[in-house]
């Protein structure tokens, strides 16, 4: 075999400067969609804004940290953190301590804040299926000594998150689990039967929930019930056909005043559409793209399978994350409660994100010579 060196060089600097103008972009949009909602609930125009502008700092600086040694290191926080996580997503369960909100338990009450676990837990279970298939690279083939171990692991936290219930981050768990054993090296036939397994279950837990069924039949046809259920894609494609080329103008668009639901968070794209157009949203979709794309390539440049795992592993968090809540504000797919990474408003959800992308200009910075 082969080895392949590696050098020590600058991390990626296109992946930094997306980052970076994702961040800034959300954060302006953050106070445009944000300042009439929270002067209504908290008597101050800048209350989320303030609270974004520490969640920035705290995620750039552990982004910065994360930059700073070696990714290698990570391999000992593999096992710690997924029992961490299958701790956490218990806890959620337990009274008083999940906060219950929108009909799901997803966040701990830590007193002082919210915690959204499944946040942390996608970027644990990439790590633990890296190093895992990583140390089990020779027994890959066989399903046994190679994947059943990591299969049967992540499966449970999937069960555990579809109970909270969180359909969306589970399918995206999934998803992520077949593209790292794919990548590590499975036999398809192992992959074509897991596959043939998890379609149906995904289909069961739709229609046998009634309230998955309905959101379903409202992306089928919203105009069905306007004032209701199908309310809030409704006022999001508003927005988007409003919006026109170039917008209304930045802090000018008039969805956010009580028509979009939560405007800072899951819809703020269509925030955007509304206030910077057809511009606005392509250049956002642009910058996803870009980024993604230097993910991967982040991945086939990495010098050992452990980095390839894990950058394509962080990679896909962000890319499924910013596919579901793009696709489902304009309408493309059934909303999912997902927000955007960099650009919504939340502290975990932005600094999780930000600790996936340090990870990957740590790997960017050891790429194969």
């Amino acid at each position: 075999m082969i080895e392949q060196t590696s050098e020590e060089k600058r991390p990626d600097i296109i992946l930094l400067v997306i980052t970076l103008i994702l961040v800034t972009v959300g954060t302006a949009m953050i106070y445009s969609s944000s300042s009439i909602l929270a002067m209504e609930r908290f008597k101050d125009a800048q209350y989320f804004l303030k609270k974004q502008i520490l969640f920035v700092l705290l995620g750039l600086s552990i982004m910065v940290l994360l930059t700073k040694f070696d990714y290698h290191r990570l391999k000992r926080w593999a096992y710690p953190g997924i029992a961490l996580s299958v701790i956490l997503l218990m806890l959620i369960f337990v009274p008083h301590v999940g906060i219950r909100a929108g009909g799901a338990r997803r966040w701990l009450n830590l007193v002082l804040f919210s915690f959204q676990v499944t946040e942390m837990v996608k970027i644990c279970i990439v790590l633990f299926l890296a190093h895992y298939l990583t140390r089990k690279v020779n027994y890959i083939t066989t399903f046994s000594r190679g994947i059943l171990i990591p299969l049967l692991v992540t499966l449970f936290i999937i069960v555990l998150i579809a109970l909270e219930p969180d359909f969306g981050t589970a399918v995206i768990m999934a998803l992520i689990m077949m593209l790292m054993l794919y990548l590590s090296g499975s036999r398809l036939r192992h992959l074509a039967v897991l596959v043939a397994f998890l379609i149906p279950a995904a289909v069961w837990m739709v229609v046998f929930k009634s309230y998955r069924l309905e959101r379903l039949k409202v992306f089928l046809n919203p105009w069905n019930d306007p004032g209701n259920k199908g309310f809030q894609i409704i006022q999001s494609l508003l927005s988007f056909g409003s919006g026109g080329t170039f917008g209304v103008g930045i802090g000018d668009g008039m969805q956010k005043l009580f028509y979009l639901p939560e405007p800072h968070t899951d819809f703020i794209l269509s925030v955007i559409a509304e206030e910077s157009g057809f511009l606005g949203v392509a250049i956002v979709i642009f910058l996803f793209g870009v980024l993604v794309v230097r993910g991967f390539f982040i991945s086939f440049k990495a010098p050992d399978l452990f980095g390839t795992l894990l950058a394509a592993g962080l990679t896909m968090v962000i890319a499924l994350e910013a596919f579901i809540n793009i696709a489902g504000v304009m309408g493309l797919i059934p909303l999912k409660g997902l927000t955007l990474p960099f650009l919504s408003y939340g502290g975990t959800s932005l600094i999780m994100s930000l600790v996936a992308v340090g990870i990957l200009l740590n790997i960017s910075s050891h790429e194969r010579s």
